[in-house]
């Protein structure tokens, strides 16, 4: 390559005007427009995509935690279950969502989100209702397994599909930071934060989630109906409606998406490209089935697969936060508004404040893990003391261990980042393995064990000492990549290379040190 084509590739990658401007999808990448075009890009981004997935993560979680909210409304008795039985019904959700969760973000790549997302939240919704008409263990059960099949097609689809249009970490953030609000600049730290957006959703619903069955109380023997019967029909014919908004109001990926201009899509797909030194999209010969290959082949996804499941382990508390926020010895009202709410609220804003700072710092590892260590913290008070103001602040302490959670997929996406096909896949093996330590977690709270939890919160303890290790070891990886990465480029510039880089110096009229700088590869965050 010559040193004048080499110059033009390095200004491109810089913002500058692209050599190529034949048409008018070309418009937004020039100096003049790039930075408008960003934001106006983003905007739109944020107006559909975001408040739509944090929606359908709230019905998700909703639909799929209201069995534990109808336990209180008379589950248990009307349908005759024993305790082991009701484990079971909790539990068995996960034996169908786990290893769905594999096939069907390999599947999301290659397909378009708007329809196969949205198809699957009103089939989720249509289930969740057909919960209510359940009468017996068996009934309930096939209906546990059903929901958990199209449930595994969104927490890492969407997840996906937000690494599919927002960058690693803020960008431009120096050039746009002068004389634009506050607001504007935290919104333009870009994945992590959205990523925390998203799972915002969900911490919103553990604070409010039971709160709604409660209102239903109200509901008792409506129609001849009862009240947790009523839960499952409103909280499914909810979800159906939302799934069918889904299907316009997602988009799908940034060649295709029909509500941007042919610039925008552009734009977006050189965003993506620049932030990971290459297209964001598959070669002929990696097709869905190689994707899944070369995700299984990487160590560093089997080693995020075993820490997602320790993880979860670790955080299965969530699944009996009522029963844990009743040890407190409140009455009803008080154990969901005072007991239950503060700690999630409390969580949501430190997750955002998390991913905020994770995505202007770039950096990972204590982003995730010291969240884990403060749940360690929750569970080492809570063994040493039964009094109710110690356990109250360890409900705050466990809560927050779910801001680590939100950025896990975030990691992958970083440390998985191309081919696509290749992310797709590692995602869903990472987050499918993971929730298996929910599946193992329905078993170790046990009733017996109440209202101490000590075996319980050994456990969970020790599945995030675990869980910490290994995102050291990740940690550790990626820096030898790092490291490997840097020695191959320097290796590069040397000799003719040396040359090039100094000539293309001279003729931009910069340092060499700068020139090296632009010609810096990616790199791993960690």
């Amino acid at each position: 390559m010559s040193v004048d084509e080499e110059k033009k590739q390095e200004s491109f990658n810089d913002n500058a005007e692209p050599a190529i401007q034949d048409g008018d999808d070309f418009e937004l990448l020039t100096a003049e427009h790039r930075a408008a075009g960003e934001r106006k890009l983003l905007r739109k981004l944020d107006m559909r995509l975001m408040p739509t997935i944090v929606v359908i993560y709230l019905m998700n979680y909703i639909d799929r935690v209201a069995v534990t909210s109808a336990r209180l409304k008379g589950l248990e008795a009307d349908l005759g279950l024993t305790d082991v039985q009701y484990d079971t019904v909790v539990a068995i959700l996960y034996a169908s969502y786990c290893p769905a969760q594999i096939p069907s973000n390999i599947v999301s790549n290659s397909v378009m989100p708007t329809l196969y997302i949205g198809t699957c939240v009103v089939l989720w919704g249509l289930t969740s209702a057909m919960t209510g008409i359940t009468k017996n263990f068996a009934g309930i059960m096939a209906c546990r397994v059903f929901i958990g099949l199209p449930e595994a097609a969104f927490y890492p689809g969407c997840m996906y599909l937000l690494s599919s249009w927002y960058t690693r970490k803020a960008r431009h953030l120096k050039r746009l930071s002068h004389g634009i609000s506050f607001l504007r600049l935290i919104l333009f730290q870009e994945l992590a934060f959205r990523s925390a957006i998203l799972y915002a959703g969900l911490m919103v619903s553990n604070a409010f989630g039971s709160a709604t069955a409660g209102i239903l109380g109200n509901m008792q023997g409506a129609m001849g109906i009862a009240a947790w019967r009523w839960l499952f029909y409103i909280e499914g014919a909810i979800t159906m409606f939302v799934g069918f908004l889904t299907m316009w109001l997602l988009p799908d990926y940034p060649h295709n998406t029909r509500w941007l201009s042919p610039a925008e899509r552009r734009l977006a797909q050189v965003r993506l490209a620049e932030d990971a030194g290459e297209a964001d999209h598959d070669s002929a010969n990696e097709s869905v089935f190689a994707g899944f290959i070369m995700a299984i082949k990487d160590p560093k996804v089997l080693v995020f697969m075993l820490m997602g499941c320790s993880q979860l382990l670790g955080l299965s508390y969530i699944n009996f936060f009522p029963t844990l926020t009743a040890t407190l010895g409140f009455n009803t009202t008080i154990t969901l508004l005072m007991a239950r709410s503060p700690p999630w609220i409390f969580a949501t804003i430190c997750c955002l404040v998390n991913a905020w700072n994770a995505d202007r710092t770039g950096e990972r590892f204590f982003h995730i893990t010291s969240w884990w260590w403060a749940v360690i913290l929750g569970y080492i008070i809570s063994l040493c003391t039964m009094s109710i103001g110690g356990r109250y602040f360890s409900l705050f302490l466990m809560t927050i261990g779910y801001c680590g959670y939100s950025m896990t997929l975030v990691w992958v996406s970083n440390a998985v980042p191309r081919p696509p096909a290749k992310r797709s896949a590692a995602m869903g093996l990472v987050n499918g393995f993971g929730n298996l330590g929910n599946l193992m977690g329905s078993y170790i709270w046990k009733s017996n064990w109440s209202p101490e939890y000590h075996p319980s919160m050994i456990i969970a303890l020790s599945g995030l000492a675990f869980a910490s290790c290994l995102n050291f070891v990740i940690r550790c990886m990626l820096i030898r990549e790092n490291k490997q990465i840097e020695k191959d480029e320097l290796e590069h510039m040397e000799g003719p290379g040396r040359e090039r880089i100094e000539e293309a110096a001279r003729l931009e009229g910069i340092t060499f040190g700068e020139a090296v700088r632009r010609r810096r590869g990616f790199r791993y965050l960690y």
